[in-house]
């Protein structure tokens, strides 16, 4: 029964264990599923299924006839004809770092968006060139492609030129890889392992995009100095390439530098104002579209490829190229660092498509997206283009225009289109130094992630460890290797968090049913004799030991040695008993030999194995009381613990390993007459122990409780203790008073007769 009294409540009911509350309260019969259950699920059809799966393989079948013309149709159309000027120029730009000819990023910004129009959950995001992924296929394509002397043997019987056939073959790479990342992130949609991602933490994916883009900023080096870099793909490769540039900085093509050093800063300067002034500008300050015209125009007018030597787009292939087939070779070759394009691909586009969702209150379907973005890639890599998933300033440009739905991303491909069927002539004198400068204007966002350090460690020092290892490995070891290595750091923290919990030692709080840290406040009160030790934290074969330490820690004992210290005294007293040399006495037993010596040599194996079974006192015509002083000055440490208290109500699995040491620990502390209580346990847990066998005549079912408090108040009735067993400023301080029921009776013991040495 429950009785509110204004802000307080009184809850009358009976002290329960987990059995006695089984007992009254029966529990349902429940059905669980078996994997044959689920499997006749899946298996089985019906109309509404059938609908069900359409509507979710082919989203646009649910949201196109709700589309509202008058009220969405102006604000798709100008998001889509902005957001495929932006993409036009990112295709371009991150076509560099895949180090492909910059037209071919044009086919990545255009085929994407086709199948996502028909197959994509999210509403806003716009699917094309990402730099982070453009740059992790960029370093397979050179890790694959051939030496310039290979290339030429490879070309001297082709009528093809040495630079059409690299070209070529770079192409055919990034191709490859793309579809062969795509065919992963389908068969991860159709096998619903979408969850796999969650694995990627927030602060992974910070630490890792950061590192990508100082990779994308060293990558972009050699276009903004026009230097000849070789490609390097091992592990240290950034600092190669840094002392590539170095070396031959005295190279330099100064109006390639000076170019890219002012569009960079126009470029930051502006989208600074476009961020500060988004409320009040009605659309973004199309910056990369104003400085690409500005440069084309000023390239082509001053010929600054014929005049400074500069580097720029060149010829511009007007339609399309014909689909290719992949090299199966290159599948094998490439398989890992597919996988890894494929997961962060997902997890970015995903990231961003959850923070739209959020925002506007729509839902998304993770392995539907896998499906969309896998065919998406394979599609665009079947065309010649390159892996992509979403750059997040693009999906920006899309949303703050005004985006409602994914025709303003069908409308992004039309503008795209039209560049490679009728515009792209216009590009052709467009510096490359331009091109680097706008995909590094395009970084700001993750390189401002440094200022994420502080603010994780304020909130979590394991978070923010994991984003600086994943950062350092990310550049030391390179994108692909780094992104395995940041996973499996990201996983050992979590065994480090398992491994060594926050243990400690709860106290009542102001006389009330509330048990904390006793460390954390100061009207706490702890029961005479009973310890209660929380651990937060599941148990298993890496922490038992931890977990026995921090334990024994608490109660401020070992038990184990206890019991064999008592187990040898005892030894002795019996010796004592059968020689006669202990007699009776109204204050006790009094030993009548002093002289009597025992041999303290080391013991075998056997020896401690019977030291560490429980004590039998039951031949002894007497009882032993341990905390009194024992003949012959026999030392063994006396406690005045009675109860232990293990609050579980953190501790969710258990394994096997655990389970064994675990019921040790509570046989022996049970050996030495300390009762050990188990609090706060789901139900599964206690079923897992029952049919592992866990329980004997020692270690009984029946120290398990609903509460601490429950527990508590059973050791009260237990020990015949008086509630109000204060001293007189605890008696004024109390506020409850506790009526304890008995009923069932006490269980009382013989008389302990303390052993005393006469000498």
């Amino acid at each position: 029964m429950i009785e509110p009294i204004g802000n307080q409540y009184v809850v009358a009911r009976p002290v329960y264990s987990a059995n006695a509350f089984g007992e009254e309260h029966k529990k349902k019969q429940r059905h669980h599923k078996t994997f044959l259950d689920h499997l006749k699920g899946c298996c089985s059809c019906s109309t509404q299924k059938s609908k069900k799966i359409a509507l979710s393989l082919f989203p646009i079948a649910s949201w196109l006839p709700a589309y509202q013309i008058k009220e969405w149709l102006l604000s798709d159309i100008v998001s889509g004809i902005s957001t495929g000027l932006v993409a036009v120029l990112q295709g371009l730009a991150f076509a560099l770092l895949v180090t492909v000819p910059p037209s071919y990023g044009l086919y990545a910004a255009f085929f994407p968006v086709l199948v996502y129009f028909f197959l994509g959950t999210s509403k806003h995001i716009s699917v094309g060139p990402f730099p982070v992924l453009s740059m992790m296929v960029g370093a397979v394509v050179v890790k694959l492609t051939p030496s310039e002397s290979t290339a030429a043997l490879e070309i001297s019987n082709s009528s093809m030129s040495n630079d059409s056939s690299t070209d070529e073959y770079k192409v055919m790479v990034a191709a490859t890889v793309t579809v062969l990342s795509g065919i992963i992130q389908l068969l991860m949609g159709v096998l619903r392992v979408g969850f796999l991602v969650i694995y990627l933490s927030e602060s992974l994916i910070s630490g890792f995009t950061t590192a990508a883009a100082v990779h994308v900023l060293v990558s972009q080096l050699k276009f903004m100095l026009q230097l000849t870099v070789p490609a390097h793909t091992d592990p240290f490769s950034i600092f190669k390439v840094l002392n590539s540039v170095f070396t031959q900085i005295e190279k330099t093509n100064i109006a390639d530098l000076v170019t890219s050093l002012i569009i960079l800063v126009i470029v930051f300067v502006v989208k600074e104002i476009n961020q500060r002034y988004k409320a009040k500008l009605p659309v973004p300050i199309p910056i990369e579209l104003i400085m690409t015209v500005i440069a084309t125009g000023v390239s082509y007018g001053f010929d600054f490829e014929n005049r400074f030597k500069v580097a720029v787009v060149g010829e511009m292939k007007r339609g399309f190229q014909p689909p290719i087939t992949p090299d199966t070779q290159i599948f094998q070759e490439t398989i890992g660092d597919s996988f890894s394009i494929a997961i962060v691909g997902f997890v970015v586009a995903f990231s961003v498509a959850s923070v739209y969702s959020l925002k506007y209150d729509y839902p998304i379907d993770g392995n539907q997206e896998l499906i969309a973005l896998g065919l998406s890639n394979i599609f665009s890599g079947s065309f010649k283009g390159f892996a992509g998933s979403t750059a997040l300033s693009r999906s920006g440009v899309q949303e703050s225009t005004g985006g409602k739905t994914q025709i303003a991303g069908i409308l992004s491909a039309i503008i795209v289109l039209i560049v490679i069927l009728a515009l792209g002539f216009l590009l052709e004198p467009l510096q490359k130094s331009v091109l680097a400068a706008l995909a590094l204007g395009n970084l700001k966002g993750m390189l401002m992630q440094f200022t994420e350090i502080r603010r994780l460690w304020r909130k979590d020092k394991y978070d923010c460890l994991i984003w600086i290892m994943t950062f350092i490995f990310a550049i030391v070891l390179g994108l692909g290797l780094g992104l395995a290595a940041s996973v499996a750091f990201q996983l050992l923290t979590i065994v480090f968090r398992t491994q060594f919990p926050k243990c400690s030692t709860l106290a009542n709080v102001g006389r009330s049913n509330i048990y904390k840290n006793k460390k954390d406040y100061s009207d706490m009160y702890e029961p005479e004799g009973v310890k209660i030790f929380r651990c937060p934290a599941p148990i298993y074969f890496a922490n038992i030991h931890f977990f026995k330490q921090k334990l024994i820690d608490a109660v401020g004992f070992n038990p184990l040695r206890i019991l064999r210290k008592r187990n040898k005294a005892l030894k002795k007293i019996r010796k004592l008993q059968k020689k006669g040399l202990l007699q009776v006495t109204p204050k006790g037993f009094i030993c009548t030999n002093d002289g009597f010596k025992d041999s303290d040599d080391e013991l075998d194996n056997n020896e401690i194995e019977e030291l560490d079974q429980p004590i039998n006192t039951s031949d002894l015509p007497f009882q032993i009381d341990w905390n009194a002083d024992l003949p012959l000055n026999m030392v063994v440490p006396q406690i005045s613990l009675h109860s232990l208290i293990l609050d579980f109500s953190a501790v969710s699995f258990l394994d096997i390993s655990s389970m064994r040491g675990l019921k040790t620990i509570l046989q022996e502390f049970i050996r030495i007459n300390v009762d050990v209580y188990i609090v706060g346990s789901d139900d599964d847990f206690i079923e897992k122990l029952v049919q592992c066998e866990f329980f004997d005549d020692e270690v009984k079912d029946s120290i398990f409780f609903l509460t601490i408090h429950d527990a508590v108040l059973h050791i009260w009735m237990t020990k015949d203790y008086n509630a109000s067993k204060f001293n007189a400023s605890q008696e004024k301080e109390m506020k409850f008073d506790f009526t304890i029921n008995t009923n069932g009776g006490l269980r009382n013991r013989e008389c302990q007769v303390p052993v005393e040495t006469k000498f």
